[in-house]
């Protein structure tokens, strides 16, 4: 697990200052690879890494790595799982071996293979690699998204990077907002890709690659999709929960190669205990495990995060995490480079901060939720299957009931839950999905909007959803699918990275393993969840590994406080923050809209904290990134500039 950055100048000479331009990008991500830096300049071209040490920890891993003859260069962030076999594959048709490097397999992959190397990788990656031979660029990120990589055109120069900064270290790149991306952030809690928080910085999206040519053509394959939904069919339950135990071995298996100390989280939840349970399987010694609690009862899982590491005598670590904002909101709104709502970034940030002070490697359990129906919001999508059944003239009917509600009637409850029904009668499924995923409603920033947000009015966020449920034959399908392809990359997924790498700690998932994700995306949304149970062909067939209490009990998520933290602890920062005269100027939300946010639910009249909670972080990263003369290139209390 590393740090990537580069300059590729197209269609004109290298520009004066791109060897040490480069090195400044590198040295923006440093914290994703404190073991080694590295950076190679070409004709116009330039790559840099930071390195964190995982496979041969000698120098002859070091990167940028070029091929036996010099005609290919790669940087490279991730870990490729089949390298052994793919490298014993290459050396029968004759390619040499310097290293012990899952880099230089896909080096001479490529060199092989073309860009076809990369439907033959399995783990996550995100590979840049300069081929002279045809004087071209290739960008490319593994399946499912695990790994980031962000590009930016500044003139005729690309510029890329694992993480946004990088590419702000170029000299006189324009930091502005998106304003369509905030947009979307705010209904979502994340930037969905391509879009980033910066105007003409796009992410590469997962499963694809793009080849960058000398004239400036960029050209975008994806090479990998999911079956789809309506491919999945009905097997003997027997046969699939052996299937399931076999798969699931193997993964972690596979992600327990390392040359350096591995544990794992443990939530204590299902997924997480799953791994655990399969590394004690193959672990020479005691597994290290690591988790988070909260002083609120109802939030803290630690007492079955226990349960499993006594079951499996496992060496446990834990912490309670109390709020502090003048030290976490400042890092996080550094880290994560753009605006992120989710609050349980903040026990990941800490679970990543005390597994680092033990191991270098921490297997999780993200993923299982969406590939197997975790979330409680999919047995509410079960209850409501009946509704696609019904007449179109009553739900059209319905849908003008609720078009006449006017928004300020939210403050009573018999009308916003009325005004929640018939949505979910007469709308999209994509709508319908909203109350159990989003953050602003539609009626939310219709009352809300300022100047530079209300012209985005009729562009509705939940748009982006609609395709993904279409494909599906099932409501509850369909959240799922749309899940996977939005949820999960651009906010589970990026959470995980960022704050696992604001450590230098390398995190894998187990669960996201795409021949497991292939193999599940089979199985029909009824036997994935009998009787309404959500994920009970997993629960049943992990009942001889984990304890009924872990794998039965109402699933708790990463759930955070924040209801409580900002009508506590929080209160006064949040008003600080959200209605400071800088703020107040963003032209984003109405202050007016805000306070009224704030009184509301700091008085218990209307919880208001997911989207206060928004516009916290959205606060924070506007002054983080967009509000200072220079970008913030080194963590907030360095004492140094770079």
């Amino acid at each position: 697990m590393c740090g990537i950055a580069g300059i590729f100048a197209t269609k004109a000479s290298a520009p004066a200052n791109i060897s040490a331009t480069i090195g400044r990008m590198v040295n923006t991500i440093e914290h994703r690879g404190p073991d080694d830096q590295g950076t190679w300049v070409g004709s116009g071209i330039a790559l840099g890494h930071a390195r964190l040490s995982i496979i041969d920890l000698t120098a002859a891993g070091h990167q940028p790595m070029p091929n036996e003859d010099g005609g290919l260069q790669i940087v490279f962030n991730g870990e490729i799982y089949n390298f052994v076999e793919l490298r014993a594959e290459l050396s029968e048709l004759g390619y040499h071996f310097k290293s012990h490097t899952d880099t230089e397999v896909i080096l001479n992959g490529y060199h092989c293979w073309g860009e076809q190397v990369f439907q033959r990788l399995r783990g996550m990656f995100a590979v840049a690699l300069w081929d002279q031979r045809h004087e071209k660029l290739v960008l490319a990120r593994d399946r499912v998204g695990k790994k980031p990589l962000f590009y930016a055109w500044h003139g005729d120069v690309l510029l890329f990077g694992s993480e946004i900064k990088a590419i702000l270290a170029w000299p006189g790149f324009k930091r502005e907002p998106d304003y369509e991306a905030i947009h979307h952030y705010l209904t979502l809690q994340y930037i969905p890709a391509p879009w980033s928080a910066f105007k003409g910085v796009k992410k590469l999206p997962q499963a694809s690659y793009m080849v960058v040519d000398r004239d400036g053509q960029a050209n975008t394959q994806k090479y990998w999709a999911l079956p789809e939904p309506s491919q999945a069919h009905l097997r003997p339950l027997p046969e699939l929960k052996e299937e399931l135990v076999t798969l699931l071995d193997e993964t972690v298996r596979m992600r327990m190669i390392a040359d350096v100390p591995l544990g794992a989280f443990l939530s204590g939840g299902v997924d997480s205990s799953a791994i655990v349970a399969m590394m004690a399987r193959h672990s020479s010694g005691r597994v290290k495990t690591f988790c988070i609690g909260f002083d609120e009862a109802s939030y803290d899982e630690r007492a079955y995060a226990r349960m499993v590491a006594e079951r499996y005598d496992t060496d446990h670590h834990e912490m309670v995490v109390r709020p502090d904002a003048a030290a976490i909101l400042p890092l996080l709104a550094w880290h994560y480079n753009e605006p992120f709502a989710d609050p349980s970034a903040i026990p990941t940030y800490y679970v990543a901060q005390i597994a680092r002070q033990h191991v270098t490697v921490a297997l999780n359990g993200d993923g299982g939720d969406e590939s197997f129906l975790g979330y409680s919001r999919y047995s509410q999508c079960l209850q409501t299957e009946w509704i696609s059944s019904l007449p179109r003239l009553f739900r059209q009917l319905a849908s003008r009931i609720v078009q006449s509600i006017p928004p300020d009637v939210d403050r009573y409850r018999a009308l916003r839950v009325a005004r929640r029904w018939l949505s979910y009668v007469s709308e999209k499924d994509s709508r319908r999905y909203a109350p159990s995923m989003a953050y602003f409603y539609e009626h939310d920033k219709v009352a809300g909007y300022d100047r530079h947000l209300r012209p985005l009015l009729g562009n509705s966020s939940l748009d982006l959803l609609e395709p993904y449920f279409q494909q599906s034959k099932s409501y509850v399908g369909g959240a799922a699918w749309a899940d996977i392809h939005t949820y999960l990359p651009d906010d589970l997924l990026v959470k995980v990275d960022i704050a696992s790498m604001a450590h230098g700690l390398e995190a894998r998932s187990p669960l996201l393993d795409h021949k497991l994700m292939e193999w599940a995306a089979r199985i029909p949304s009824a036997q994935k969840m009998e009787f309404g149970v959500t994920k009970s062909i997993l629960k049943s067939a992990l009942e001889p590994f984990l304890p009924s209490e872990v794998l039965y009990r109402p699933k708790m998520g990463f759930g955070v406080p924040v209801d409580e933290w900002l009508k506590g602890e929080l209160k006064e920062f949040a008003y600080d923050t959200l209605l400071s005269s800088q703020a107040r100027q963003r032209g984003l939300v109405t202050p007016d809209y805000v306070k009224t946010m704030l009184d509301e639910h700091c008085g218990r009249i209307r919880l208001h904290h997911t989207r206060l909670w928004a516009l916290l972080m959205l606060e924070l990263w506007f002054q983080m990134w967009i509000d200072p003369a220079e970008a913030p290139l080194l963590p907030p209390g360095t004492p140094t500039s770079m």
